[in-house]
């Protein structure tokens, strides 16, 4: 596997703000960074009701209801030429955080995209974005690259075209005016990937990426909170997980959960609800996680996420949600 770098000094202002300090009620002047970093605790986000066939507005109105409380951060997905953000992404920002996920191309290499072949494509989604959108957000781009990997030289999908692409698009934005993306790098960050011999090569470099994010789900391997964003494997021994690598590796980026989400056991109708309990009980030892973002689903790839497919779990769920740790920070005012 590819070996883990020793810890590097951190970019002048990325320096995680409340490391090792926990939010409360005594922390009246918690406040965002000018990259979107809560300076107490972390924020609460969601991607809701994804594959459920309703809009945005209505997907959060009614994700919010179910869980209890506003979202700090929405989560939207776009793909290839999808103008964005959308008028009604446009109206849910004015209250929350948007993170857009990008995924710039489904038909040309990533080779392709950092010589340009989209650079129209690119430049009016940034005259969009300057146009219509002021507030900040995340953006991240082709998130999960991982699977997507072809390792064979001139195939055009390399690591190393991977992190070409995301620094000509991330560049490219921001000489075209926008200036109020924050640029989170989303990986899978699951064992079996971060094994390869060019995991660490996908990295586009430390002024492009403003934050760590990750996609872990409660599969089968994982029980609790800690399993889930350190995920290890017996058949992959020298990975340490993902957010041990990530305080070595990047110690002064903030992390991102970006996608989370437990699936439903039919052996085990309370596992969501002992899961959903670790984060509330461990959350406090990761303080470099400055976001959690759960994938709220009937139909994920892999099974059902949702948080409140049984009366228990929704309960727990609230519970977690409504925790002081994830309301902390107020989302800046727009």
């Amino acid at each position: 596997m590819a070996s883990v770098k020793p810890p590097q000094p951190a970019v002048e202002g990325d320096r995680v703000p409340g490391a090792g300090v926990t939010a409360t009620d005594d922390a009246p002047d918690c406040a965002a960074t000018a990259k979107l970093i809560p300076s107490c605790g972390a924020w609460w986000g969601v991607a809701p009701e994804v594959f459920g066939g309703r809009s945005p507005a209505r997907s959060i109105a009614a994700a919010e209801e179910r869980m209890g409380r506003r979202a700090d951060i929405l989560h939207v997905y776009h793909r290839g030429g999808d103008p964005f953000p959308t008028p009604e992404e446009r109206r849910l920002a004015r209250k929350r955080i948007l993170l857009i996920n990008w995924k710039p191309s489904v038909r040309h290499t990533w080779a392709e995209i950092a010589a340009g072949a989209i650079d129209g494509r690119i430049d009016r989604v940034a005259r969009r974005i300057r146009r219509t959108l002021p507030e900040r957000f995340f953006l991240t781009v082709h998130h999960e690259p991982e699977n997507d990997v072809r390792a064979r030289p001139g195939s055009g999908m390399t690591a190393e075209d991977y992190a070409a692409m995301y620094r000509h698009v991330v560049l490219r934005l921001r000489e075209r005016g926008v200036k109020n993306a924050v640029t989170v790098m989303t990986y899978m960050g699951a064992p079996n990937w971060a094994a390869k011999p060019w995991f660490e090569r996908l990295y586009p470099g430390d002024d492009v990426v403003d934050w760590i994010g990750l996609d872990p789900y409660a599969d089968r391997r994982v029980n609790d909170f800690a399993g889930l964003v350190d995920k290890t494997r017996d058949d992959h021994s020298g990975w340490p997980g993902f957010y041990r690598w990530t305080q070595m590796r990047f110690p002064g980026k903030p992390i991102m959960v970006a996608e989370w989400g437990a699936f439903e056991r039919l052996d085990e109708p309370a596992f969501k609800v002992s899961f959903f309990n670790s984060v509330r009980r461990q959350i406090k030892g990761y303080p470099q996680i400055k976001a959690l973002v759960y994938f709220d689903s009937p139909r994920a790839p892999r099974g059902d996420t949702r948080f409140d497919a049984t009366v228990a779990a929704r309960r727990a769920f609230t519970e977690l949600a409504r925790a002081p740790y994830f309301s902390s920070t107020p989302v800046p005012d727009h």
